[in-house]
């Protein structure tokens, strides 16, 4: 098993999903991924953990404004949230959520950048992030789409550090972002047939044994494909979105 017990600084370490309907949110990643549920406490304001075999894979709660549209948010960990947030502006992103403290979890924002993507951060206390990652039934991806890919190499540089480094895949060109040699996410341009009223945004991949059959099994369970399962260098994927409407991905990795 992947299992964690820290993420380093400037790399995803958790994501979660803010649902319009958390009782089928639920039961569709139960149905789906095989996903426990362990429900917080008052004090969490509804939200609670999505485990595997005991082990924290991600977080679920309501979503929390007015007209808010259900997602998967990325987090990054660093560690300092109050002086990321304002690398943040100084690089022309914005904060929607200042700095707060959870509980005695950690310490989080949500900020977006230049191109209006969302992206989370987390200074880890007590919560360190996943607990199982890069295998199925957990995350191994997050990507971002947008519609300036040169604005956010800037920003995502100047806030985490990270390079970009872009490959041409025959017409498409894509992008890693690097930590020094280990590859922590990816970018590309978001797709001409996207309606331009959906804003960039980072998507989630989750790995699974199987592609094609759990693009049925959701389909079984509520959910809508998105892009039918396809080959890339990495494995087979195909995007998804459960029955609340929340875009994620799922990928079979090829070996190595």
């Amino acid at each position: 098993m992947a299992e964690f017990t820290s993420h380093p600084a400037g790399t995803p370490c958790w994501v979660d999903l803010a649902s319009t309907d958390t009782a089928a949110s639920k039961a569709f990643y139960r149905g789906l991924f095989g996903w426990e549920v362990v429900e917080g406490g008052p004090e969490a304001g509804g939200y609670g953990m999505f485990q595997k075999g005991g082990k924290n894979v991600a977080g679920l709660g309501p979503v929390t404004m007015p007209d808010q549209p259900p997602a998967w948010t990325t987090y990054v960990c660093v560690d300092d949230v109050d002086a990321t947030t304002a690398k943040v502006d100084a690089g022309g992103g914005s904060v929607l959520v200042a700095p707060m403290d959870v509980l005695d979890a950690g310490r989080m924002a949500v900020c977006t950048d230049p191109t209006g993507a969302a992206i989370a951060l987390w200074q880890p206390r007590a919560h360190q992030g996943a607990d199982l990652a890069n295998e199925p039934g957990a995350f191994t991806w997050n990507e971002l789409q947008t519609r300036d890919t040169e604005a956010a190499k800037a920003f995502y540089r100047s806030v985490f550090g990270w390079d970009a480094h872009t490959r041409q895949d025959g017409p498409m060109a894509y992008t890693e972002w690097k930590q020094g040699d280990d590859s922590v996410g990816g970018m590309m341009d978001m797709p001409a047939e996207v309606p331009p009223q959906i804003p960039a945004y980072w998507l989630v991949y989750f790995a699974v044994d199987d592609c094609d059959a759990l693009v049925t099994k959701a389909a079984g369970l509520g959910g809508a494909t998105l892009v039918e399962p396809m080959d890339v260098a990495p494995g087979r994927f195909a995007v998804l979105s459960d029955p609340t409407g929340a875009v994620f991905a799922t990928i079979k990795m090829n070996a190595g």
